[in-house]
């Protein structure tokens, strides 16, 4: 699949596994034990990717980090990454509103990132066990396992510090949208150029700093 978004690959193994899903004995209380187990198997290992991201980003920008959610806890020291990024944020979709100046640090971006997606995949648990205790819907845990974890795997923070690609190109911060349908309701993603960022100053659309 080498080559393709990975909104194409997603929606090839999503074809893929539906069809799969009906040839699985989910009324078998064995079967359907070994999938939720590895439902269970595969956000863990997702939860294990975004703290070890997270130690990353402290651990490169030399940053404190008290909050229990992220088990994160680094000494500032000459590593201290403070570069400041700017950049304008699109308005919500829909609105009337002009972009806001976002000024920020690099590391705290990735680290607003990273809670966005971990943010996501705690969303996206409270839906599926919904979905499968409530509703009683089985098919979806198969393909939950799959698709997210893939993902997580895709996402841009941990293509830079996991597998230690240069944060340029398609991993220059502020990251693209999404594209397709999930780009579109972001707004068409954010603009970092010199001459959005010098007209957003000038009409006074935020830019205090994030620390």
């Amino acid at each position: 699949m080498a080559g393709l978004s990975p909104q194409i690959t997603n929606l090839i193994i999503m074809l893929g596994m539906m069809q799969v899903s009906k040839k699985i004995p989910f009324d078998d209380p064995q079967v359907l034990t070994m999938v939720r187990g590895a439902y269970l198997a595969s956000n863990l290992i997702i939860a294990l990717i975004y703290i070890y991201v997270q130690l990353q980003v402290n651990k490169k920008n030399g940053a404190v980090n008290d909050t229990t959610l992220w088990c994160a806890r680094a000494v500032t020291d000459s590593r201290t990454d403070k570069t400041t990024l700017k950049y304008v944020e699109p308005a919500p979709v829909g609105s009337s509103e002009e972009g806001k100046l976002v000024t920020t640090t690099v590391q705290a971006y990735d680290s607003a990132q990273l809670k966005t997606a971990f943010r996501g995949q705690l969303v996206g648990m409270a839906m599926m066990s919904f979905m499968h205790l409530y509703l009683k819907y089985t098919n979806p845990l198969l393909m939950q396992s799959i698709i997210p974890l893939k993902s997580a795997l895709e996402n841009n923070l941990v293509k830079i510090h996991v597998y230690g690609q240069p944060a340029s190109g398609d991993l220059k911060r502020p990251f693209k949208a999404a594209g397709g349908f999930m780009g579109a309701m972001q707004g068409g993603g954010a603009q970092s150029d010199k001459k959005a960022v010098e007209a957003a100053e000038r009409a006074g659309r935020g830019g205090i700093k994030d620390e």
